[in-house]
This record gives C-alpha cells, structure tokens and sequence, in this order.
C-alpha cells in the first residue's frame, strides 16, 4: 500500500492509495452520479436533433450519438446492478447516503431523454407501433416519476436521508426533476400521437411541468437564502450551480412544444378556435420571460466557476456543466423558431457549439479521472462515508 498525493480536495488528500484495488472493489464505488453522463450525452444528441442550421451528416453524427448515449445507459444499468448484487445492502445504503441518493433520479432523467431521443430518431424512421409504444411508456413514466418525488422528498423531510439548509445545493431540485421532464417529453412525443391521445397528453405534461417549476421555484429561494447566508458552495461543488438552469430552460422549450402540439379544432380547441392561438402566444411570451430567468443563474454559476476555477477539478458533478445547458440551448433555438429570428438562432446553434466542445472535454477528463483513479476508487465518489457523518 502506498500514498499518493495529487492536485485534490484537501478532505481527500488523505485516503489510502491502494494499487491492487480489484475490479469489484472499483465497481462497488459505482453510485448513481453516473446517471449525469448519459443525461449529458442524450441531451447533446437532441440538441443537435433540433439544430435550426444543418449541414450534410449532421443527422448522422445526432444518430451516432443517440448509440453512443444508449450503450453508456446500458453500461450504467450494468455496472450499478453489479454493484447492488455483489454487495448486498448497498442498494438501501444509497438510497439513504445524504449525497447519493440526491442523484437517484438521474438515472429517470436519464429516462425521460432516451424517450425523447427515440421520438427524435426513432418515430421518422420506424411504423405507428413507436408512437404507440411511447404513448404508454409516457404514461407509465408519468406515474412512476410522480411516486419517486413523493416518497424522495417524504425521506428528505423525515430524516432518512438528513441533509443541512446551510450545504443546500440546486442537487435538492432532482428529486422532482424526473416528473418535472415529463413535460418535455409532451412536447416532444405530442404532435406524432393521435388526435384523440393528444389533448390528454398534452394536460398531463403541463400539470406536471408546472409542479416540477412550481416545486424548483421553492427551492431555488432557499438556494439564494443560503448563498446569501453561508456564501458560494466549495469551488469543486460549484459546476452543480447551473443546475439551477434547469427547471426554466425545460419548462420554456416544453410549453412552446406542447402549443404547438395542440389538435387544431378537436375536442376543447373545436368549440374555442380562438384559444390555440392564444395558447401559443401565451406559451412564446411567457418562456421568453423563463428564458430571463435562466440567464440569471447562468450567469450566477459561470462567475462563481470562474473565481474559483484555481480550485476547481473534474468529478461527476461537472457534468452539470452540459445538461441543464443543453434545455437553455434548446430553448433558445424554440423562441428563435417561433420569432423567426435569425439572430436568436445563431445565439442557439453557438451555444450548442460550445456545448459539445464542453461535452467531449468531460468525456476525456471522466477517463482521465477512471484512470488515475480518481473515480471508483475509496473516499473518491460520492457514497464516501464523511459525507454521511457530516450530513451535508
């Protein structure tokens, strides 16, 4: 056994360096923040899905991508059963780690992106038995995301998984995210579905994007109280900022979806002609509005990040460099689209420039990281055990 001392968190620095760790050993460090890369990687693949600029092959590299994202899913589901089955109880302990379990629902996050990249790439390609398919698993995510907040946030507020106002991150809005995205979803598995199976999805999708938002809102006055109160989190926590970008971006890109979703002349909209049209105005205006909104804490968190880019080093977390930027890219491009501004879409397609830039640089640091041991390794991921003593 020997140590080794590198460029990390002084809380770390101290851990053992133990060179013949086994696979299984590695494995058993495999925690629920692995779900942030396949968020990531399957929010690229739509986002160049819904590029307003194309050229020859870029169809092409979305698809490869979309591959990509499902053989990482796969991995992950692989890697983290694995886990579960060779250490029993592992599975409990990490739904009641205080940090871990915070990144729980990413793996349904991750979910809710694969649906929407299968309508994306999959509807156009494949027969009316996709669109049925996703029809019902829409549904069956819906009510399973729905429990999942719920009983999240009962465990939060009774103890099981105790958590400090003082460490509060924007990480305390994912217990909701999940069901918040089946808004997003709406939006994008809508205009393929039916006339008579719109309308209910389209109610659905805005009753539980509202509460993910009403629910995000809620939180994020707390995430200010205690920026106030305690100052900026610690600089290798801060790239977990711009999850706060989030719940804006998505609820913006999914209300000018699902308006322009809406079944023209069926049902309520057959004996109100005039309220789709009000509808989509309503929806542009007021994501325009949310866009605002996730400027501002884009801003926050890219400033924070910046003073204390010195202290800053890759974890799992920096994938919240990419995620919930890629919502704020797509609905940049969505507003663009509906002002038919040149201008407002360039913004959109330089944005996702820069994401993909910042996409391949985590894909290269996450291997760096693997190699160096610096993930999956003892006091190195996030089901290390001072965070649970500390409770933060």
């Amino acid at each position: 056994m020997s140590t080794r001392r590198g460029s990390w968190a002084d809380d770390e620095k101290s851990v053992s360096y133990i060179e013949d760790l086994s696979l299984r050993g590695r494995i058993a460090h495999f925690t629920w923040t692995w779900f942030t890369l396949t968020m990531s990687t399957g929010g690229i693949s739509n986002l160049l899905h819904a590029q307003p600029h194309t050229f020859t092959g870029l169809t092409t590299i979305g698809k490869i991508i979309f591959i990509a994202f499902i053989v990482m899913l796969v991995f992950n589901f692989t890697m983290i059963t694995t886990r579960f089955v060779q250490n029993p109880g592992s599975l409990k302990s990490s739904l009641t780690h205080p940090t871990e379990s915070l990144f729980f629902p990413c793996m349904w996050l991750s979910l809710a992106v694969l649906l929407m990249n299968i309508q994306a790439f999959g509807v156009p390609s494949s027969g009316p038995w996709l669109v049925t398919a996703l029809r019902v698993l829409f549904w069956i995510y819906v009510a399973c995301t729905l429990i999942v907040a719920i009983g999240h946030y009962h465990a939060l507020f009774t103890g099981v998984t105790h958590v400090s106002i003082h460490s509060m991150t924007p990480s305390w809005v994912l217990p909701v995210f999940p069901v918040m995205l089946s808004g997003s979803i709406a939006s994008s598995i809508a205009s393929s579905q039916p006339y008579e199976e719109r309308l209910p999805i389209i109610v659905a999708g805005v009753s539980c994007q509202g509460l993910g938002f009403l629910i995000s809102l809620i939180m994020m006055a707390l995430f200010l109280g205690r920026l106030m109160v305690d100052g900026l989190p610690a600089p290798k926590l801060r790239p977990g900022m711009f999850m706060a970008v989030g719940p804006p971006s998505f609820t913006a890109l999914a209300l000018i979806g699902m308006s322009n979703s809406i079944p023209q002349g069926y049902g309520y909209f057959g004996e109100h002609p005039m309220a789709m049209d009000v509808l989509q105005a309503l929806a542009l205006f007021f994501s325009i509005f949310l866009w605002s909104f996730a400027l501002f804490f884009f801003g926050i968190a890219l400033v924070a990040c910046v003073e204390g880019y010195e202290e800053l080093y890759w974890g799992l977390v920096c994938w919240a460099f990419v995620f919930p930027n890629t919502g704020f890219a797509i609905a940049t491009i969505n507003i663009g689209n509906q002002l038919n501004s040149e201008g407002i879409k360039w913004v959109g397609s330089i944005m996702t420039i820069l994401l993909v830039a910042v996409w391949l640089i985590n894909l290269g640091m996450q291997v760096r990281a693997i190699y160096n041991r610096t993930m999956l390794w003892p006091g190195k991921d996030e089901d290390r055990d001072e965070l649970r003593q500390k409770k933060v």
